[in-house]
């Protein structure tokens, strides 16, 4: 036998011998090859395996909170007064201006009353219930009181005559609640428009009554020391005075307020 035989001899042999191994196997239960030992599938790991943790999605980017916007009031107000030509321009820019958070709970917008023409410009605090339900200043009992001083020295809301005839304005265009005094930060936003309506009317002589437009005009409080002594504001005459409302709480003070408006009275005919 050659060596080609041979060798076809043994492969023979070994492809039978290993046909009936699996054969043995298959007759055992064995189908499946895992690997070169046996596996004891009844058998508990030394250790849980450790799986390694998927890969993280990269996650979408929260949206970043949006920081507000500040918003100068004071300056937004001084660039609106400025562009007004007109008192109606004034009063339309107070109708736009909306970052007065007053405006918010008032019914109107309480501009002016009076004659334009007036040589005395009364500036009052803001206005109350009755100022804000009929939308001009002073017509409540306090608004009463002021019509009747005035009237006992020859001045008049209603007068179409410049030389006896008053223009009536506040501080605030609305109603704080409760009637509150306004605070520093609402003065300041309504002092450039304020000023504003002033040049515009362009009085002889300012008459400001209680603290809040003494603040306005000259940065200062306490209207019960600085009554009845004439001062100077944005260029004109200006009178300090107790405001209505204070005369009807105290009505001795009356007689301080007569003699601040024979001082006025003097200084109109002078």
């Amino acid at each position: 036998m050659g060596i080609a035989e041979d060798f076809t001899d043994s492969v023979t042999q070994d492809w039978h011998a290993a046909l009936a191994a699996l054969a043995w196997q298959v007759d055992c239960g064995v189908d499946e090859v895992l690997a070169e030992a046996p596996v004891n599938r009844y058998g508990l790991p030394d250790a849980a395996p450790v799986r390694a943790a998927p890969p993280l999605r990269a996650a979408a980017a929260a949206p970043q909170p949006v920081a507000p916007v500040e918003v100068d009031a004071v300056a937004v107000a001084r660039e609106m007064a400025a562009a007004a030509r007109t008192l109606d321009d004034l009063r339309e820019a107070l109708l736009r201006f909306d970052l007065c958070e007053l405006k918010k709970g008032a019914r109107n917008t309480v501009f002016a009353d009076g004659n334009p023409a007036a040589r005395v410009l009364v500036l009052g605090e803001a206005p109350g219930r009755d100022e804000d339900i009929a939308g001009r200043p002073f017509v409540g009992e306090a608004g009463q009181l002021l019509d009747r001083m005035f009237a006992a020295i020859g001045l008049s809301r209603g007068s179409p005559d410049a030389e006896g005839a008053l223009y009536i304005t506040n501080v605030m265009a609305w109603r704080p609640p409760g009637n509150r005094d306004p605070d520093a930060v609402e003065i300041a936003m309504m002092r450039p428009f304020v000023e504003r309506h002033i040049e515009l009317v362009d009085p002889q002589v300012i008459v400001v009554m209680g603290n809040t437009p003494l603040v306005a005009l000259t940065g200062q409080r306490g209207i019960l020391r600085a009554r009845g002594t004439w001062t100077t504001a944005l260029g004109r005459p200006m009178l300090p005075m107790t405001h209505p409302a204070y005369l009807l709480r105290n009505p001795i003070a009356k007689r301080e307020a007569w003699a601040d408006l024979l001082a006025l009275q003097k200084r109109l005919r002078g």
